[in-house]
């Protein structure tokens, strides 16, 4: 009877705590642990492994293990992003060759790659991982049987290097005119291991754009993050020695040079440590005294440093899911795929979560050998299309959109901070060419927050404004800041955090077109604003595509979204002072513009335009990001007229890279078209590691292609206007889902949508399920029967 007693009292737990689904499933990432059975044939083969803020790629190649290494913040004179070079690992006996069992997995609910082989009775397994809370990569080796190994540290950069044709696109110089070389690294045997690094000199990519850009006058007030920046590492083995000979090779297009450890003698287990460092320096010496510093560090706390990796992992995985048919794997369907990949890219961003940079766009950290990307690009593993240091707000946007949603909160910083580092410099260039206040951010800027080099044009007609990209592409597109000012908003919004730091660099933005379309409009008539009282913002750009455009309708959405929302923040941010600014400020934007297409009422992308000429759809910014339109909002019909009906709209409809569709169509409600978006975006990748999608517009991986995926996905599942959370507003029916997401005011809403209905749903605080509104949900569901 006790027993009976007890299990009925389970039962009624189980029941409870599932929503009435005694079935109902709690997710868990191993079930989207990646493996393979058999070795790679290149490093385009390869599975990225991370954490903190370093990427690997590592493959298994003829028996080898190999590992290419990036760590966010390196940067060379060029501003290339290079890799901070290849590790190579050999076992002898080697476990790998001669037809041995092999097995490599992506260990994704632990956050490293696992690398095991059987062969007859021995039996090895390799553990690649990063520590998370220190800039240390580890190798641990254990076996059943003593095996000797080899570790190589291999570099490509030994000698001076010219970037000819398209090598350039991995630099700031790209097509602009002028020799490029990348100069060597330092690279010998020390303590019994490599010591290896890149000290930038004195002069750089900087100093030329300031001259270029015409800002010598100022220089001494600019940022300069190149000048002395100094990048490497120290690669050592728990009892392991020199091995002398430098070893010659190349792999794939590119020679390079190995500098080797051995092990002492043959054990079951082995380690590989190597210790990675980056900081702006005047003296070598100082910069190694910092690398010393990191080892020792790293010493004391080895004994708990993987203990304290895993409980990052496992936290990290419960902030936020969405799985998708789980209870019937199928990794051969398309709808099967898109959960598994949402995760695996989500692995990729945060094995840079805390990155000195913000992720790239263009790769991130996992890009390899281009030959496997391109058949015709015969370059280095430090190539790049669209630059190392260079960062375009357009493409990076999309990749820190989801992280609200996912709860990623920790992981925004390190693209806040970029704009917060880069605002005086951007202050000063304002004043300095026209002599009123405001933050000028261009699109393609350099690290230090200049137009890139190649971007601000070689050929620039006299008299030309300097402080304008002589560009047909870039020209006035001024508004992409915009999106990260009301991101760093939502981040408030969504998790409370204290956001006054970077209310200076929201203020700045907004003042910049305040103040300089003002400015303009004085310099050709003697009225600074339109009959109505508003700003004439001409010349400006709606996205690249309506260019030379009067009230372009990305840049009025973003800013009277961006005002709005600062006039809503909590009122310690800004006293009545600055608020009554804001108030008049957004007084003088400009209204949304409207046109009739196919007789139906539509956004217009601007008022006027003179031309077009790229395959945006700028008309729908302002329901993604901006969100003046889409469900739970005034007006949808003429949103869902412009996706529909606006014939430049539907020519340039795309899915690939940054192209945002899905994200329209999930804001929008069309429930079919987003689901086909959706596969298309977030299926396998068609490369064997199935999230590296691309290259897309940029590069592999494409990081704007999947951040994009994610988004949409999330908003097909939940979006959430003013104080509402409408659940599964563009979800199909016959898809199941398991999903945890964030919601603003601290916020959380999981559950289980299966079988056409949903048999859990948990939202907390518990206060806020009054605020969910669910069509589909049912009253049980909603009322947490």
């Amino acid at each position: 009877m006790r027993i009976a007693l007890k299990m009925a009292l389970v039962i009624l737990f189980l029941i409870f705590y599932s929503g009435g689904d005694l079935f109902a499933q709690s997710f868990s990432p191993e079930i989207y642990n990646l493996k393979w059975s058999s070795q790679s044939k290149n490093s385009g083969e390869s599975m990225p492994c991370g954490g903190g803020d370093i990427g690997l790629n590592v493959w298994v190649e003829k028996g080898d293990i190999l590992f290419y290494m990036s760590r966010s913040g390196a940067f060379d004179e060029n501003n290339v992003f290079p890799k901070l070079g290849r590790v190579r690992l050999r076992l002898s006996p080697n476990p790998f060759e001669n037809g041995a069992t092999f097995e490599q997995e992506l260990r994704l609910d632990q956050g490293y790659v696992e690398i095991r082989s059987d062969k007859g009775k021995e039996r090895v397994v390799v553990k690649v991982w990063v520590d998370v809370f220190s800039p240390v990569i580890r190798v641990d080796v254990s076996g059943n049987r003593p095996t000797h190994v080899n570790a190589w540290y291999e570099s490509w950069r030994t000698s001076e290097r010219e970037l000819k044709g398209g090598a350039r696109n991995a630099s700031s110089y790209k097509w602009a005119g002028g020799k490029v070389t990348m100069l060597p690294d330092s690279i010998s045997w020390h303590n019994n291991g490599v010591l290896f690094f890149h000290q930038n000199r004195d002069s750089t990519i900087f100093d030329k754009i300031v001259t270029q850009q015409q800002l010598e006058t100022v220089k001494s007030q600019l940022w300069n993050p190149l000048k002395r920046l100094t990048h490497g590492g120290w690669m050592r083995g728990e009892n392991m020695v020199p091995d002398h000979a430098i070893k010659e090779g190349k792999y794939a297009d590119t020679p390079f040079q190995g500098f080797g450890l051995k092990s002492k003698k043959a054990a079951r287990r082995h380690q590989l440590e190597i210790y990675l460092h980056i900081a702006q320096e005047d003296s070598i010496n100082k910069w190694k005294g910092g690398l010393h510093d990191i080892v020792l560090k790293s010493r004391k706390e080895k004994s708990t440093a993987f203990q304290k990796t895993l409980d990052w992992w496992r936290e990290y995985w419960k902030r936020s899911y969405i799985a998708l048919n789980v209870s019937a794997k199928d990794s051969s369907s398309a709808v099967w795929q898109i959960g598994r990949n949402y995760q695996l890219f989500r692995y990729m961003l945060a094995c840079n979560a805390y990155g000195a940079y913000p992720t790239k766009f263009n790769g991130g950290l996992f890009t390899y050998d281009p030959v496997f990307v391109d058949t015709s690009y015969h370059f280095t593993p430090d190539h790049r299309n669209w630059g190392g240091g260079i960062f375009t707000a357009q493409n990076q946007r999309l990749v820190y959109w989801p992280m609200l949603k996912s709860g990623d909160f920790d992981m925004m910083p390190s693209q806040f901070e970029f704009y917060k580092r880069i605002l005086a410099n951007a202050e000063t260039r304002t004043h300095h060419y026209w002599g009123h206040k405001g933050a000028s951010f261009t699109e393609q800027i350099e690290n230090f927050g200049l137009p890139n080099y190649a971007e601000y044009g070689q050929k620039r007609p006299a008299g030309f404004d300097a402080g304008v990209e002589y560009n047909k592409w870039l020209e006035y597109l001024w508004d992409t800041s915009l999106e990260f000012c009301l991101m760093i908003m939502d981040l408030e919004r969504f998790s409370g955090a204290d956001i006054s730091k970077y209310l200076p660099l929201i203020e700045s933005c907004v003042v910049f077109f305040d103040e300089h379309y003002q400015h303009l409009a004085a310099n050709r008539s003697a009225a600074k604003l339109d009959q109505n009282g508003h700003l004439i913002l001409f010349p400006g750009s709606a996205a690249e595509t309506y260019k030379m455009a009067y009230n372009s309708a990305t840049t009025v959405a973003g800013l009277k979204t961006v005002l709005g929302r600062m006039l809503a923040l909590p009122l310690k941010y800004g006293d009545e002072p600055r608020r009554k600014h804001w108030q008049e400020m957004l007084g003088r934007i400009p209204p949304l513009s409207f046109r009739e297409m196919q007789g139906h009422r539509t956004i217009a992308p601007a008022r006027a335009w003179e031309r077009i000429q790229n395959t945006e759809i700028p008309q729908l910014y302002p329901v993604f990001p901006f969100g003046m339109y889409g469900i739970g909002k005034p007006d949808l019909e003429t949103a869902i007229n412009t996706w529909k009906y606006d014939t430049e709209a539907i020519k340039n409809r795309n899915y690939t890279s940054w192209h945002q569709d899905n994200i329209f169509c999930a804001r929008l409600g069309l429930i079919d078209e987003v689901a086909a978006l959706t596969v298309k975006k977030l299926q396998d990748s068609g490369r064997r590691f199935p999230a590296f999608w691309g290259p897309g517009h940029d590069w592999v991986p494409d990081h704007n292609w999947g951040g994009s995926g994610m988004i949409g996905l999330q908003e097909m599942l939940m979006q959430t206007p003013g104080d509402s959370i409408y659940l599964l507003p563009a979800w199909p029916d016959d898809w199941d889902v398991q999903f945890k997401l964030h919601a603003p005011y601290n916020t959380t809403v999981e559950g289980e949508w299966k079988d056409g209905k949903m048999v859990d749903l948990k939202v907390s605080p518990e206060a806020r399920k009054n605020d969910v509104i669910c069509s589909k949900c049912g009253s049980n569901a909603l009322k947490g029967k």
